[in-house]
């Protein structure tokens, strides 16, 4: 990239940092930098400087695609669109992310989750090209899920809270209470990173892939694709996150699925049938923002033809 130019902006916020990049509407990054998440006076005011300084140096910002952690508030209609609602992030609850960054930044900013821009990203440029129906899930300090439909993340009531399923127990598992402080025992309350480290006190990266927690640990992440198989039928379900993120965890993840299933779904009977239905992110680490680049550069293209049309009929 050359010359003073209107780039797009993204961040990947999460729960304990948030990634800022500013590049291109294809994704490609011009500049990259993580701010630890802390209160949000802080945390934010890193991320404005991050953005006033480059675009001093590299050129204006026409929008800013924020991937997050939520819940959030993602009704267009609402006084409260792009705020965090019940978070249990302290501190956070309430945060409006879009209104605070639009006005710090004066550019356009369009707020989704971070599992949403992730997979708006894998389906644009990773293992999600061509496909007219997917899941893309992250398995980490939380556990969320997005699906994507014709490259559009879903949206209703809220927005797909699949990390918050009640999931069947481990029958080497009854003694946990779970993690979650709303469900205790939900899937995340029970096999996030977060409960890995209640558990044990260390991640999975310290266990044998024979030790009891991992079978435990993708018996629920199982139980979680094979509700997604037989609810939204995605053509596949991308895994990113922390706890998925060495690649042990798949093969007994596809075994779990194929076990769970019992062939009902497309006559798949083994966990060899899920190796190219249930993967790790083709853009790795870089999902998260690659997606949040391309939110921002979808929306800017959108309130371009919003304008263009709006000058139109005045003419």
């Amino acid at each position: 990239m050359s010359g003073p130019q209107r780039l797009i902006g993204g961040i990947e916020a999460g729960g304990t940092k948030f990634v800022c990049a500013v590049g291109d509407a294809d994704g490609r990054i011009a500049r990259l930098a993580t701010v630890q998440t802390r209160d949000p006076d802080a945390t934010l005011a890193e991320t404005v400087a991050f953005f006033r300084t480059a675009a001093a140096d590299l050129g204006p910002i026409a929008a800013l695609g924020v991937a997050s952690f939520g819940p959030l508030d993602l009704d267009p209609t609402s006084p409260d669109h792009g705020s965090l609602t019940r978070t249990p992030k302290p501190g956070w609850s309430g945060i409006n992310l879009r209104t605070h960054l639009s006005q710090a930044l004066a550019c356009p900013v369009t707020v989704d989750t971070d599992v949403n821009g992730a997979g708006l990203g894998e389906g644009m440029l990773g293992a999600g090209r061509g496909l007219d129906c997917f899941a893309y899930l992250t398995v980490g300090t939380g556990i969320g899920g997005g699906l994507i439909v014709e490259q559009r993340p879903v949206h209703g009531l809220l927005h797909p809270e699949m990390g918050h399923l009640l999931v069947r127990r481990h029958p080497g598992d009854q003694t946990f209470r779970g993690c979650c402080p709303f469900h205790g025992d939900c899937l995340e309350g029970l096999a996030s990173g977060t409960a890995i480290m209640d558990r044990q006190g260390h991640s999975l990266s310290g266990n044998k892939p024979d030790d009891p927690i991992c079978d435990i640990v993708a018996d629920y992440i199982g139980q979680l694709c094979s509700a997604l198989f037989l609810l939204a039928s995605p053509r596949r379900i991308i895994i990113g996150g922390g706890v998925m993120s060495s690649g042990a965890l798949f093969p007994p993840v596809r075994a779990k699925v194929a076990s769970q299933l019992e062939g009902y779904v497309g006559g798949l009977s083994n966990g060899a049938d899920f190796a190219e239905l249930i993967v790790p992110p083709a853009l790795g680490d870089r999902a998260g923002i690659t997606g949040a680049l391309l939110m921002g550069a979808q929306f800017q293209t959108h309130k371009s033809a919003v304008n263009s049309s709006i000058s139109g009929s005045q003419i």
